[in-house]
């Protein structure tokens, strides 16, 4: 990574910390999670068996993949997608473009340079025709930009249930923005968990986020271990207890770090501020994450006031998971 993009990235990691966790509650986004340690978890967390949603995911777009490409007309695509991890389930929707058309491109965004690298290089070897043009950022709090060869339309993709880590308000500025570099006719590809119901159980969401392996337990504390190396904070992350916790006022589940005992953390003086001290009660927690669950209406209505407009959702036969096809208009 240059100079320049690393001293960026670690602004953004030192303004996070100190602001979350100079706060009430304690907070860190969880876009902190994803360094290359917290990249790999997340990429063990898929494939733990507590964890549906990845497996189930990928079973509609195999099922799918040709009515999602039939839903953009006959004009020829380019995929980008936010958040793009190594998109393993994204290979699924480019192996069926390019039986469509004999060229394609795909423009994966994640903020990490080994994902990506990954995504490249297994993509680009293993199907004919693809170009691969990955764009290293923090979509929440950088600019993208989305190339358009000329006369092709834009499928954007922003699956994994990703839009479910942020508030409301926050999912609603992430798909606007998007929606800046999409015209008419151009669409947009939306994966998300869905609320409990008849054939999901609230233990069933509380155990995908805190399996019996205790991935997901180092994945959460990770994100101490990356403000230990970016910041030379001090925590000792094995002080903090994994939590995972069902809000049903709010339609999601939460991940907090529970400090086991009192105790003192500091971050030292830096380059990108003043030192910080941080005090925990015993019990205290940081929120890491939050995992917002959708019914058909929350989806539909979050779609449309970011200048989008649902035409098609397709579940698997449980209804756990949802991916929703719809137009910038």
């Amino acid at each position: 990574m240059p100079v320049a993009e690393a001293l960026s990235v670690l602004q953004a990691v030192a303004n996070e910390a100190r602001q979350g966790l100079s706060s009430t509650p304690k907070t860190l986004s969880p876009w902190l999670f994803y360094d290359e340690a917290g990249s790999e978890l997340f990429e063990q967390i898929t494939t733990l068996p507590e964890y549906y949603l990845t497996r189930t995911e990928r079973s509609i777009l195999t099922a799918h993949a040709a009515d999602i490409l039939e839903a953009m007309g006959n004009q020829p695509i380019t995929i980008a997608e936010l958040g793009a991890g190594t998109a393993t389930k994204t290979g699924i929707l480019l192996r069926a473009a390019t039986k469509r058309q004999p060229e394609l491109l795909y423009q994966p965004i994640d903020v990490s340079p080994t994902c990506l690298e990954e995504a490249r290089d297994s993509l680009e070897s293993s199907i004919p025709g693809l170009t691969v043009r990955p764009q290293l950022a923090n979509y929440i709090t950088e600019p993208i930009h989305i190339d358009r060869p000329a006369g092709t339309a834009i499928l954007a993709l922003y699956i994994g249930s990703s839009i479910g880590n942020f508030s409301p308000s926050e999912a609603k500025a992430i798909l606007t923005n998007l929606r800046t570099q999409l015209e008419p006719g151009d669409a947009l590809l939306l994966g998300t968990d869905l609320a409990p119901g008849p054939n999901k159980s609230v233990n069933t969401l509380i155990s995908a986020y805190d399996d019996a392996q205790g991935v997901t337990a180092a994945f959460n504390r990770n994100i101490l271990a990356r403000l230990n190396r970016d910041l030379q904070a001090n925590f000792h992350e094995t002080c903090f207890r994994h939590e995972a916790r069902w809000n049903a006022a709010a339609s999601r589940i939460e991940m907090h770090l529970a400090a086991r005992s009192t105790q003192t953390v500091s971050i030292p003086t830096n380059s990108t501020g003043p030192s910080q001290t941080i005090h925990f009660a015993k019990g205290e927690t940081i929120h890491t994450e939050n995992s917002h669950k959708f019914t058909a209406a929350a989806i539909s209505a979050l779609l449309e006031s970011s200048g989008f407009s649902p035409t098609r959702t397709f579940q698997d036969p449980q209804s756990l998971f949802a991916v929703t096809f719809s137009k910038a208009t």
